[in-house]
């Protein structure tokens, strides 16, 4: 199967759902109390941390370009959640990090998250840099390769799910994979009511190139 294949069938998956997608607000709520700070790379080198975006929520999700199935699905499921809020995804910043920094070039995470929706960003940065975010996140991954692969082709085992910070850019909440859209919408939407936040001055990356 081609890889735009692959993609196409995820991301009618994550829109329509799967039959057995449940959420589950014990998994969900695991890992309250985390610090979720991250500084690392947009795709035009500028630095980016969880504190850039004041006054917006940040919907974030980490995973690979390379993903055969799960980070496509999660991804159009982050499309489906923006523009599922309408006017309201102004206040809400996507992002996607990658778990592998040693392949995905900034190129390619760009053209990979505007595939779902372009304000959608990608972030990346060192193999170190990489780690510590998704360690703020209790995010574990490793490199998984058959044997004799060469050195470039292996798959990445990572945890699933999509992270909600606040417009202080403090943790909220996590998303367990494939709670439904629709679902996601309604409990952010409670959350920007909750507030009555609007966006301020921000220090937004660059717009890709």
């Amino acid at each position: 199967m081609s890889r735009s294949l692959g993609i196409a069938l995820c991301v009618a998956l994550a829109l329509f759902g799967p039959p057995s997608a449940v959420a589950d607000d014990a998994a969900a709520e695991a890992s309250v109390g985390l610090p979720a700070r991250y500084l690392l790379m947009d795709a035009n080198g500028r630095a980016v941390s969880n504190e850039d975006f004041p006054g917006r929520l940040q919907l974030i999700s980490f995973g690979y370009t390379f993903c055969p199935d799960v980070c496509p699905t999660t991804l159009a499921e982050m499309a489906a959640v923006l523009g599922a809020l309408g006017p309201d995804a102004d206040r809400l910043q996507a992002i996607f990090i990658t778990v592998d920094p040693e392949r995905d070039t900034a190129s390619m995470l760009r053209s990979y998250v505007r595939f779902f929706d372009p304000r959608i960003i990608g972030l990346s940065g060192s193999p170190a840099l990489v780690r510590r975010a998704a360690d703020h996140f209790g995010v574990r991954y490793e490199q998984v390769r058959e044997p004799g692969a060469p050195a470039d082709q292996y798959a990445v085992d990572h945890s699933v799910g999509m992270f909600l910070l606040g417009a202080d850019g403090r943790y909220l909440r996590r998303f367990a994979y494939a709670m439904p859209a629709a679902e996601i919408v309604g409990r952010i939407r409670e959350i920007m009511g909750a507030s009555q936040q609007r966006p301020g001055p921000q220090r937004q990356p660059s717009p890709a190139r």
